[in-house]
């Protein structure tokens, strides 16, 4: 699907753009309360370039994009990062794997980069959810540019075989995509509703995984020993002679 991150920012900038971005800011805010350490890396431009990234607690971090030049800190191709192995503390992907034609690759170059327990925080479009439905009703995609949308359980799979361990997803936007339903008092009870009774029906969740790396354990040879004779050797019998 053609690109064009003019029309995304766009759409973002409305008013159900923000409204998605402000359910999507408080679920990363959540995500990463406990993550720290030195580097945060944000892999695709999706809305302001500081709204995910301010809520992170590394010392430093950064935006790399390949579409998006106007606010991306590092433009490069993300299923290539120029990233070095074993150096990102927390990675983040905003839709970044719905807007790839490979996402496996993306994966594995986050499998790569991160660090030991390093964390990866992904957010993604429900395929079951009302958001979807909208999705593939319209021309361009919806939000305009969207590829193919992955659902969670499939994520998953993919990150355990890559070696991740994966946490339980944060479900969010159970309310349908009309603007009017994602603030104030509406939003909220449409989402505990949701979340109680069609929990697998949310429009969009967000999927946590750590990357653990597994060491080998040297094992220690156990040489045996001769058994020792017990009592001493048996003497012969005497033949009696007839």
């Amino acid at each position: 699907m053609d690109r064009d991150p003019a029309r995304l920012s766009e759409w973002l900038e409305g008013p159900l753009g923000r409204a998605l971005l402000a359910h999507e800011r408080g679920a990363i805010a959540a995500a990463l309360e406990c993550v720290f350490g030195v580097q945060c890396l944000q892999v695709g431009a999706w809305g302001p370039a500081d709204l995910f990234l301010d809520e992170t607690r590394t010392q430093r971090r950064v935006l790399l994009s390949a579409h998006d030049a106007s606010v991306a800190g590092v433009r490069a191709c993300s299923s290539q990062l120029p990233i070095r192995s074993d150096s990102i503390d927390a990675l983040l992907l905003p839709h970044t794997l719905e807007l790839e034609d490979d996402p496996h690759e993306m994966l594995r170059e986050a499998y790569r980069v991160l660090i030991g327990e390093g964390r990866l925080v992904i957010l993604g479009f429900e395929p079951l959810g009302s958001w979807a439905l909208r999705h593939r009703l319209s021309r361009g995609g919806f939000p305009p540019g969207l590829g193919r949308l992955l659902s969670e359980r499939r994520l998953a799979d993919w990150l355990k075989l890559l070696g991740f361990e994966v946490g339980p997803a944060r479900r969010f936007l159970y309310a349908l995509p009309v603007a009017r339903l994602q603030t104030g008092r509406a939003s909220a009870s449409l989402e505990g509703m949701g979340r109680a009774l069609w929990p697998r029906l949310s429009g969009a969740y967000l999927l946590t995984a750590i990357k653990h790396v597994r060491t080998l354990t040297p094992m220690r040879l156990k040489f045996s020993r001769a058994p020792a004779v017990m009592g001493g050797l048996a003497e012969p019998t005497r033949r009696v002679g007839t």
